[in-house]
């Protein structure tokens, strides 16, 4: 190909060090151009070891003085659709990090504004970007379960130093250590529920291809939770629960379960298993070598512009995942099921 594309990184932090950056700096298409941080001795750190020329405190600085082609956004929750929003003003394609948005009128915003300027995004949501989850996607659409009747989705972890709740280990990965915005409300948007579970509503959604009608939560603490549980009604009926805990005893337990008119499918992990039980037939476990291969975030953001695939996890999926949190806070703020 010709030029590569130039992409610039809104939140050079810890997690965008050790997952999306590499996927830049590795890909034959693009090249990192610059790095937006307002930690000047932790930006300094991050550009020295990625060798990036271009340095920001200021993001609005970053897009008026330099060309560029794409921009990550990886900051504070709350922070990403005003980030998110400058970059799609500036003509440019957007890899946002989970959640889109905080207020799902915000992601709505995002996405009517790259539909109209013709822009890609892809959000970062874990679900559409694993092979355990391909798998299950690719066995719903197959018919091989029948009917989605019911889904339980059950992560029970701990999370409690990223909270600032307990010390933050000594051997976190990342080129920074991991920044405490998770402990304030308003910068995370909430608590556990908009951060990590965030990614099990899009398990549910993305897997089924369904979406939620009805939501009614229960949280420990509705606007700092760390205990979540969620019923939701999906379009054709199905009842179904996420089960969001991340100040557990024990670092993490993962079970959800699929059920269908037909068979029932089992997801246990890390790693991930598969297991798919039909009434008339032996059981069938899938390892996760045996399932679909799947790109990173930046790197089906890459090819989306590039017109060689279509976003993975596009606008449209992270708003209805950012439709499915508002309503499970407002739930748990209320005590009362919230209609979508």
């Amino acid at each position: 190909m010709g030029q590569k594309l130039r992409f610039g990184v809104i939140g050079a932090g810890s997690f965008t060090s050790r997952r999306h950056i590499p996927t830049i700096i590795d890909s034959p298409d693009a090249e990192l151009v610059a790095l937006c941080r307002r930690n000047e001795e932790m930006l300094r750190k991050v550009a020295d070891h990625f060798h990036c020329p271009n340095t920001f405190t200021d993001y609005r600085q970053m897009l008026d003085e330099l060309e560029m082609d794409a921009v990550l956004v990886t900051t504070p929750h709350s922070l990403h659709y005003e980030h998110a929003r400058a970059a799609l003003e500036k003509g440019l394609h957007v890899m946002i990090e989970k959640p889109m948005a905080i207020k799902a009128g915000e992601a709505r915003e995002l996405a009517d504004m790259a539909k109209d300027r013709g822009l890609v995004i892809v959000v970062a949501l874990n679900p559409p970007f694993w092979s355990h989850t391909a798998y299950l996607r690719q066995a719903i659409k197959s018919g091989v379960l029948g009917e989605i009747e019911g889904v339980h989705i059950n992560w029970v972890g701990n999370a409690e130093h990223v909270f600032g709740l307990k010390p933050m280990p000594d051997s976190m990965p990342g080129v920074t250590p991991p920044t405490l915005f998770r402990a304030d409300p308003e910068l995370g948007g909430g608590g556990h529920f908009v951060d990590s579970g965030s990614h099990l509503v899009s398990e549910l959604l993305w897997t089924t291809g369904l979406k939620a009608c009805e939501v009614c939560a229960l949280m420990d603490n509705s606007e700092f939770d760390m205990r979540t549980n969620v019923s939701l009604t999906l379009e054709n009926g199905a009842v179904c629960t996420i089960s969001n805990i991340g100040n557990s005893g024990i670092s993490r337990r993962i079970h959800n379960t699929y059920f269908g008119s037909k068979a029932t499918l089992f997801v246990d992990g890390m790693p991930f298993k598969v297991t798919l039980c039909n009434p008339d037939e032996e059981q069938v476990v899938v390892s996760e070598e045996d399932m679909p291969e799947t790109p990173q975030p930046v790197d089906n953001l890459i090819n989306a512009i590039l017109g060689r695939s279509e976003p993975l996890c596009s606008a449209e999926d992270g708003l209805q995942v950012v439709e499915v949190v508002e309503a499970a806070y407002i739930s748990a703020q209320t005590g009362r099921k919230v209609t979508l």
